[in-house]
């Protein structure tokens, strides 16, 4: 079905976009969106600006040298391009081929992390450090993940096996079990156990994992996270600040009260780029955590709601170029990526404005620190190779062949996979 809507739509010039015995659709390559590569350079670029801002806070709290931030966000910002770049360039193809040699990479640096000492400015098995520089394990976990998951869930809907409990949920189970025990306990870090979650969640709905399926899966993840809180108690004395945030500003609600600060103190039009005064050690972790509340501090609520409608238009695109993915596993990395990005600049962003409880996840492109912005980098750079596949009609003609496909197993073009969407489709029990 999939081939004689790519047939309609292309009668020439076609290049496989894979080749490794899946049934996956061969369509002409075109130009990718460019809008992806220049939203994320203009994020990128005010990361930078906002770092070089508050380096000198930074240095001064830190007693460093004052253009040591900016020097690392700028080495940062350079691997992020290189890796765009990279990810882009190399087919989508091996990125599948190779997800095992992802997996292994990720499991030694995460195994790495748990062995070293840990930083006691920092006390959790989270970073590989050497010669001055870190390296946070969980970014190649989650980029790991979102390959190898795309590619289970590809493999179970072409074997017609995603609704099997065997072949398939109990699988998920046990690498869910797998991620709390590593991640959300060992490393203490439920955060990023939250955005795997809600990136694995997502695409299971996508493939069409029928909802009373996705049901057991949220209940074993809420007894985890139940279980999870309870054995910490600073976790406990989050969820207290969260629903308490002003009544421990001195304490347990100190970064809560001062991000509140920051993001008020901004007003309508902010303070300026060259002023503020939460980075120089009022707001803990202004350049990583809090940066939104900084940038508030900077650019009042009109900046602040420039940078929502940037991530909007950014995350708006990505969703675009799902519904026109070749391929299950094309369209299923669009969306991992799209749910990790935009999972973490929620999080990130109500935790500043006091919405959420306040987790360790950076903003996408915005916050200091390399690892992050590297594989968010790298993940945008597959979604920027998929837009090169996908179809280039108008709206006239998709609704013309949406119509020649009603009468088949597939209700429209846009949306492929089966039971995803449609429950006449019988994917949704």
């Amino acid at each position: 079905m999939l081939n004689r809507i790519s047939n309609t739509i292309f009668s020439s010039g076609r290049k496989s976009l894979a080749s490794d015995g899946e049934t996956l659709t061969s369509v002409r390559r075109h130009q990718p969106d460019h809008w992806l590569l220049i939203e994320c350079l203009i994020l990128l670029a005010i990361g930078l600006a906002l770092i070089y801002s508050i380096s000198p806070a930074l240095a001064d709290t830190t007693g460093v040298s004052g253009s040591y931030y900016i020097v690392r966000q700028v080495i940062a910002v350079a691997l992020a391009l290189v890796a765009f770049f990279i990810t882009y360039k190399f087919p989508i193809a091996k990125w599948r081929a190779y997800y095992k040699w992802l997996l292994a990479a990720a499991a030694l640096c995460t195994l790495i992390a748990i062995v070293l000492p840990v930083n006691p400015n920092y006390p959790a098995h989270r970073w590989v450090r050497f010669a001055g520089f870190s390296f946070e394990s969980v970014e190649l976990l989650i980029f790991a993940l979102l390959v190898w998951f795309a590619h289970f869930l590809a493999v179970r809907i072409k074997n017609g096996t995603i609704t099997n409990f065997t072949k398939t949920i109990r699988p998920i189970l046990g690498v869910l079990l797998i991620i709390a025990g590593i991640v959300a306990i060992i490393q203490s870090d439920l955060g990023s156990t939250g955005v795997i979650v809600a990136m694995m969640g997502v695409m299971l709905f996508v493939a069409g994992i029928p909802l009373k399926r996705i049901m057991i899966i949220a209940a074993v993840i809420v007894g985890l996270v139940i279980i999870s809180v309870i054995a910490f108690p600073y976790r406990l004395a989050r969820i207290e600040t969260f629903l308490h945030p002003t009544s421990n500003c001195q304490t347990t609600g100190y970064q809560a009260c001062q991000a509140m600060i920051a993001v008020g103190s901004g007003g309508i039009s902010g303070l300026g780029l060259g002023s503020g005064v939460q980075a120089y050690g009022y707001l803990p972790e202004a350049d990583n955590d809090s940066i939104f509340a900084i940038y508030a501090e900077k650019f009042g609520f009109i900046g602040s709601i420039i940078l929502l409608i940037l991530f909007a238009g950014l995350f708006w695109r990505m969703a675009k170029i799902s519904e026109g993915a070749p391929d299950d596993f094309s369209k299923l990395i669009v969306v991992g990526a799209l749910v990790w990005m935009s999972t973490e600049t929620l999080i990130n962003i109500g935790a500043m404005i006091g919405l959420l409880p306040l987790k360790g996840i950076t903003l996408p492109f915005i916050s200091y620190g390399g690892t992050s912005v590297v594989f968010f980098a790298a993940s945008l750079g597959l979604v920027y190779q998929v837009s090169c596949y996908t179809p280039r009609v108008s709206l006239k003609d998709l609704k013309r062949i949406r119509r020649r496909a009603a009468s088949d197993d597939y209700s429209s073009y846009g949306r492929r996979i089966r039971g995803a969407y449609h429950s006449d489709l019988g994917g949704r029990g």
